[in-house]
């Protein structure tokens, strides 16, 4: 189990390019690292807690069409500014509010708490199992040669980015692809996951006070089952107010 200095040294080292604040100046995000995780498959209270998600995402799409909120309008237009068509790879907060209709997939217990976390706070949020990393995370424009594994029929399949994608990455390739649309197999979150990584993105008018509410409220359902948690977490900006916090 690592030291909570060295959660603190894995969020120091990670980085979000200038290219990506060049193209949304905007653009914030917040890695929450949490160590003395209990693994385990779904249960009672993950299924409660996503059963409140897929009422809410639901009933908001009863006052409006998704595709018309603010916050997800902005997260069209980032997408189609690298080239991606948001109809056909949506990001990851619309995909799961779509679904909350006819009802939100159940993967494991960390999943489908920040599966839900997302839907209630309204913000893409993505997690990934800490082991499978080789270096910090990193945001930026892809080159068009850093694999990203998938699994499809059982089997590992190795796709590319398209040069000038913004995508997550670290020292061995991809970890998410076109921002939080799809997240690789090697760093995904499994029943048993002690320590993970948890990337929460915002654009305007989604801001800092949304992201760490959304944060805490994370950490105090990962608390719930997991006494001994430790967590630390970092605001990245195109400003470069950074912070981490225990």
């Amino acid at each position: 189990m690592p030291e909570l200095t060295d959660l603190k040294s894995f969020l120091t080292a990670a980085h979000v390019d200038e290219e990506v604040f060049t193209l949304r100046p905007d653009y914030t995000a917040l890695l929450l690292v949490a160590d003395g995780i209990a693994p385990g498959a779904s249960d009672a209270a993950s299924e409660k807690l996503v059963h409140r998600a897929e009422e809410f995402g639901a009933a908001l799409q009863q006052e409006q069409r998704v595709e018309e909120w603010e916050h997800i309008a902005s997260w069209r237009e980032a997408h189609r500014a690298f080239g991606a068509k948001p109809k056909r790879t949506r990001n990851s907060l619309e995909a799961l509010t779509l679904r909350t209709e006819s009802g939100l997939p159940r993967v494991n217990r960390l999943t489908d708490i920040y599966n839900a976390i997302s839907v209630l706070h309204q913000i893409p949020l993505g997690g990934e199992d800490l082991n499978g990393y080789t270096g910090a995370p990193r945001l930026v424009r892809a080159k068009g040669d850093e694999p990203f594994d998938v699994k499809s029929g059982g089997e590992v399949i190795t796709e590319y980015p398209k040069p000038g994608e913004v995508i997550w990455c670290d020292d061995l390739g991809g970890t998410c692809r076109r921002w939080n649309w799809r997240q690789g197999s090697r760093t995904q979150l499994t029943d048993e996951t002690t320590q993970a990584l948890f990337i929460m993105d915002a654009l305007s008018p989604v801001g800092n006070k949304d992201l760490l509410a959304a944060a805490e409220d994370l950490v105090r359902h990962l608390r719930a089952f997991s006494p001994g948690l430790r967590s630390a977490h970092r605001v990245i900006t195109a400003e470069n107010a950074t912070g981490i916090s225990v």
